[in-house]
Parts: C-alpha cells; structure tokens; sequence
C-alpha cells in the first residue's frame, strides 16, 4: 500500500506547502519513504528519502518547492527495500518525465529485464520506476506521450494507480488498473 497525490494548477505558485499537506494526510498509506517532485519552465525538482514526512520534508527543504504541477507520495515497500533509490516519484534517464504509483505491478520484474534488454537505465528494484519506463518505451520509439501511456497501461499487469507528467507539458495523467478475478 502506497499513497500518491497530484496537483495541477495554471499559474507558478507554492507546492510544496500543498505536497507536504497532501503527505502527511496520506501518512497511513506509507510508512517507509516520501518524496515530492514539482514541475516547472520545462524542469523537474525531484527531492525523495527513507523517513517520515516530516524529517524527509526538513532535509530536502520540500517547503520551498514551486511549480505549476507537483506530485507526492508515500511508500509501503513490495519491490525493493526502503531506499533513497527505491523512493518515489521516478524521473526517466533524461529527466524529463516523473510519475509515482501506488499497488503492485506484478510483472515488475520481467518488465525491467526487458527495459535492460532493450538497453534502458533502470535504477532500481521498484515497480514505480517500472511505470515510468513502460510510458518512456513508447515514446523511444515514437508514440505521442498520451498514446505511450495507453500503451504502457497494457503492458503493466497488476492493481495500482499511476500519475506521470512531462517537463514540457502543462498536464498531470493518471490511470488506474485493478485485475479482474
């Protein structure tokens, strides 16, 4: 169990007093690491840790963090042990997407030996980071972004919610998968 939030608004303004809010009420969801990523003139500020919200929040200063769209969420690990790396949100190599699940992609591990086949960077052992790549394998190979996200949706097997966004983009997209039985 994980919790994620996103927020879009049309104008720069303060986010990180917003994603920090937004943490602490979704402290039941994950106890393990948080993290925050904002997203602004065509740059990404990703700032994630192991701890509680508060400590994570002091030491990366996440008050101060601006933006016209922003993201958090708190982690419960399944993939990976409570890690800076394991943390989310997730940038892709390049730096110019970010996205943050909650659940469990159960194909996550053959997904990232495809990824490392396919010679992607993955950084770590978490399904979230996986999310992010499913969407960066369409767009390497040309899809639109909202077209490699319809894509990635099928190759991402499991109960979960997912929110990603672009640098250059002045959109958040979310989607939503559960199994049926």
């Amino acid at each position: 169990m994980c919790g994620i939030f996103g927020y879009v608004s049309n104008k720069e303004e303060a986010l990180g007093p917003i994603l920090i809010a937004a943490a602490e009420r979704l402290t039941y969801r994950g106890y393990d690491s948080v993290g925050a990523a904002t997203i602004n003139n065509g740059k990404i500020d990703l700032r994630k840790d192991t701890g509680k919200v508060d400590s994570v929040a002091a030491k990366y200063n996440i008050a101060e963090m601006r933006g016209q769209r922003g993201i958090t969420q708190l982690r419960w690990a399944t993939f990976g042990e409570p890690s800076q790396v394991n943390s989310q949100p997730h940038l892709d190599p390049n730096g110019d997407m970010v996205g943050a699940h909650n659940g469990n992609v159960v194909n996550n591990v053959e997904l990232r030996l495809e990824f490392m086949a396919e010679g992607m960077t993955v950084r770590s052992q978490n399904d979230g980071e996986t999310c992010v790549h499913a969407v960066e394998r369409y767009i390497s190979r040309g899809y639109e972004f909202i077209d490699a996200i319809r894509l990635a949706y099928g190759d991402l097997e499991g109960d979960y919610a997912f929110v990603i966004g672009r640098a250059d983009d002045d959109k958040l997209y979310a989607f939503k998968k559960v199994r049926a039985w």
